[in-house]
């Protein structure tokens, strides 16, 4: 069984982007992006009503991190550290070979590829590093853009997992091509 092992943060760079460790500072994103309405229209989470509801969806992330449960990303542009975006892997199988990747982005950026950009970083750490043989997306039946996010990176609906609590989703799926391979 795969242990996962946090303690030393990953911070992941691109071409544009820095993905790093989820400060308190960043308080006032994490507000606006699980306020937003462009953002949630597909997400079925409660909405927090005050700032301090952002700083404990915050502690609780980092505490999660802490104790491996969950690794969580604040997406960046390489020249502004302000958060604009995150991107995690969680919900991992008893067996830490399984994953499902989350994301969220300021509607002010998308359509400019920094989610496929942070998406296809976190894939190869998520095979590389973590040693995942599958990784989910788990995504409403009418969210385009997020379906053809994985498709472009090459998930593939899976047919034979369903969300039973929630019929509108999609279960996507990638595999790790080595084991493709082997």
């Amino acid at each position: 069984m795969n242990k996962l092992n946090f303690k030393t943060y990953p911070e992941l760079k691109t071409k544009r982007l820095f993905l790093r460790k989820l400060k308190k500072d960043d308080a006032s994103e994490i507000f606006y992006l699980r306020t937003n309405d462009i953002v949630n229209k597909y997400i079925d989470r409660k909405r927090p009503k005050r700032i301090d509801e952002a700083n404990e969806f915050i502690i609780e992330t980092l505490d999660g991190i802490k104790n491996n449960k969950w690794i969580y990303w604040a997406i960046t542009l390489k020249d502004n550290p302000k958060l604009i975006g995150t991107i995690c892997f969680w919900n991992f199988s008893n067996n830490k070979k399984i994953a499902e990747v989350g994301f969220e982005l300021n509607p002010e950026f998308h359509g400019q590829g920094i989610m496929n950009e942070a998406l296809i970083s976190i894939i190869e750490f998520g095979f590389k590093t973590i040693g995942l043989d599958i990784i989910a997306a788990y995504i409403h039946k009418d969210n385009i853009s997020s379906t053809k996010l994985v498709i472009k990176n090459n998930f593939e609906v899976d047919n034979e997992r369903k969300d039973k609590e929630n019929v509108d989703v999609l279960i996507f799926t990638l595999k790790n091509q080595t084991i493709n391979a082997g």
